[in-house]
């Protein structure tokens, strides 16, 4: 795989449109939401297991925010040739989790490179293609594709900041560390003030601690805070404002602290799974089934005083 260095490129010709986002109850999976002039959200289908999916335009190109599932990278392909008749020639896959990057190959036949910080290949040859073979027994759009694994990033970013900058258009990608995944990867545009998180920040109760460190989620997003950043653009659930990363923030904390305070009074896991009660502060990141598996990990990571996803799966 190359290195990337920071790219100079050409002039930016935007389009019109206005910021819009909506409640929940009107989301509606596949719409397409124009942020600002020339950045999209696309919401995932989560029925489908889909992420969310960013277009962002340049001059000449788009760069996409997120490969998806090989079906999602499809419908995903649909809607951007109905924004622009410009080809995308970056896709940028902030982590290596199967609904955000299994659909790598399709981008890649399409003529797009796809992109990701150093810690996204080595992610995966930690965990592939043993995940692959079984997302393939349930996912007829993995299955079909008839690879022995998913193809990785074609170029890694060996530093924390990568800057594509064309005269008007000005694109930064960021790793402020080990979050939600070793190689959790930011968008941001500053002019625009537009962060596009993928999974490190959520909106709802999506969150997978399976190969995270959660006592260090907090401190990733601290440093993400002091971004200047008007709109959250996250890898599932609705778009919103700049509120939605301490929301994420306090979540994990109060995750951590419950459990941690349990665990040094004495109790076990199934009666910290019975008790903990979150603050109504972080509700809409709190589900009924999602909290018991995540009480478990967090249990699993300060029980043994290593990161979630340094312990077996």
């Amino acid at each position: 795989m190359r290195r990337i260095r920071a790219l100079l490129l050409l002039s930016f010709a935007t389009l019109g449109g206005i910021a819009l986002f909506v409640s929940r109850s009107d989301a509606t999976p596949g719409t397409v939401r124009i942020i600002v002039p020339g950045v999209w959200f696309r919401e995932g289908d989560m029925d489908q297991g889909h992420c969310n999916n960013i277009i962002i335009e340049m001059k000449d190109y788009l760069i996409v925010v997120d490969a998806n599932y090989p079906s999602g990278a499809r419908a995903a392909m649909v809607d951007v040739k109905r924004i622009s008749s410009k080809p995308v020639k970056y896709v940028f896959d902030t982590h290596h989790h199967a609904d955000h990057i299994y659909g790598n190959i399709l981008w890649t036949q399409a003529g797009a490179t796809t992109i990701a910080f150093k810690e996204v290949a080595e992610e995966l040859k930690r965990f592939e293609p043993a995940r692959w073979l079984a997302s393939a027994k349930t996912r007829q759009d993995v299955a079909e594709l008839n690879q022995p694994g998913p193809e990785p990033p074609k170029q890694d970013i060996d530093e924390p900041r990568l800057v594509l900058n064309d005269g008007s258009r000005k694109v930064e990608f960021h790793h402020f560390g080990w979050a939600h995944t070793r190689g959790d990867g930011f968008v941001y545009l500053p002019k625009e003030q537009v962060l596009c998180t993928g999974d490190a920040v959520v909106n709802g109760p999506y969150n997978n601690l399976m190969d995270a460190n959660i006592g260090n989620w907090p401190v990733v997003l601290r440093a993400a805070e002091k971004l200047k950043v008007k709109y959250v653009l996250p890898g599932h659930g609705l778009s919103g404002g700049r509120e939605l990363i301490g929301g994420q923030e306090q979540f994990m904390v109060e995750l951590h602290d419950a459990v941690k305070a349990g665990i040094d009074a004495g109790k076990k896991l199934g009666d910290l799974q019975a008790s903990i009660k979150l603050p109504e502060a972080v509700n809409p990141w709190v589900g009924e089934a999602s909290l018991k598996r995540q009480i478990e990990d967090a249990y699993e990571e300060v029980s043994q005083g290593k990161p979630r996803g340094d312990l077996p799966h």
